[in-house]
């Protein structure tokens, strides 16, 4: 939730800059001002006790940023051309990454473009105070939730019995967990989209899934896969809240519409390990090709150096997949042999089993 009071306030607007101004607040020293364009605020500004205050990427007129900083002010610039707000205080949602159409020219299409070219001084230096200003945000939206994460397939459409079976176990998890993915498409739409339905009446989920599976998969049009993900869930009550972590790494894979919060990450290996390290609840691993392997051992092996009290579940779904097409089984199974992990790894058939090992 963003910080409107108390001892952090984010200002992200001139409107709620001047109301908060108008009504008489002249001790600035918690405030963060992000992004604004403060060419005619200085005078008004300068006559507060800036003590402390933040501001992140604004515009002044020249002379007044530093008589801020004078004043105790930290002004920090925007850093190179990026197209990301490197200072932004909270999680994405959609509704920012796809601002505009076609998607082309969305932001996430933006940023994927920028974060693909040789990176100078400036580029590096935005994309790491970005990805650190993400990490803060999502500290902020787990603390109090108790996280499971669903990992799968991107490649699984939506028209595939497989899409069927991840939405149903995010609504399972989704009435008493907040449920974490990957963030992309495929399986980690599915998992968001039911997580996001979880408490409607079942026919909700069979029939968004209905209408998404018209346009199966985001290629050839990421533009109609986004909006049968508008139409699908258009007419529908207020979602439950759920989590997707993606990478512009896989900028060529666009976000999915159904997680409610949206941690997008410039860099692979952060996310990667941020995602895992948030579900303390546990992580069920549908069937998936190299980068639900990765994820399975990434997750193994953070289990296999942890103390009791430390472990977190593991439940691998679809016994053929895991024991014959993809033998991860039968390693998973020999190193949590004798460790504090040992009781904690499954090997299940269906998502309802899933879902009653994770569930309190």
């Amino acid at each position: 939730m963003k910080r409107t009071r108390g001892r952090v306030v984010h200002v992200e607007s001139l409107a709620d800059l001047d109301r908060r101004l108008d009504a008489g607040a002249t001790r600035l020293g918690s405030w963060r001002v992000h992004r604004l364009d403060l060419v005619v605020h200085g005078a008004r500004l300068r006559g507060c006790d800036v003590r402390g205050t933040t501001f992140l990427g604004c515009r002044f007129r020249p002379g007044d940023d530093d008589a801020l900083v004078a004043a105790g002010a930290l002004v920090l610039p925007d850093v190179g051309a990026s197209p990301l707000d490197v200072y932004r205080p909270h999680l994405y949602t959609a509704d920012e990454l796809y601002d505009r159409e076609p998607y082309s020219r969305s932001l996430d299409a933006r940023a994927y473009a920028w974060s693909q070219r040789v990176p100078g001084r400036d580029d590096s230096l935005a994309a790491s105070l970005h990805d650190h200003a993400i990490d803060e945000a999502l500290d902020a939206f787990v603390a109090g939730r108790r996280i499971a994460g669903v990992m799968g397939g991107h490649a699984t459409q939506r028209d595939d019995a497989g899409y069927v079976d991840a939405a149903q176990l995010g609504r399972l998890l989704g009435g008493d967990l907040t449920v974490a993915t990957g963030g992309g498409p495929g399986a980690m739409e599915a998992a968001n989209l039911g997580a996001r339905l979880a408490g409607l009446d079942p026919a909700a989920l069979e029939t968004a899934v209905a209408v998404l599976a018209t346009v199966p998969t985001f290629r050839p049009s990421i533009d109609a896969w986004v909006r049968t993900a508008l139409d699908a869930v258009a007419d529908l009550p207020e979602p439950r809240t759920t989590l997707g972590v993606p990478t512009w790494h896989y900028g060529h894979e666009p976000p999915n519409l159904f997680a409610t919060a949206i941690a997008k990450y410039v860099g692979n290996p952060t996310r990667e390990a941020v995602l895992l390290e948030i579900c303390h609840a546990g992580i069920v691993f549908l069937p998936g090709a190299a980068g639900t392997v990765q994820e399975v051992f990434q997750d193994a092996c953070e289990n296999y150096y942890a103390d009791e009290a430390s472990v977190a579940p593991m439940v691998l779904v679809g016994r053929e997949h895991w024991t014959e097409s993809l033998p991860a089984w039968p390693l998973l199974q020999a190193l949590a042999r004798g460790r504090a992990m040992e009781q904690h790894v499954h090997l299940v058939d269906t998502v309802d089993e899933a879902a009653e090992l994770l569930l309190p």
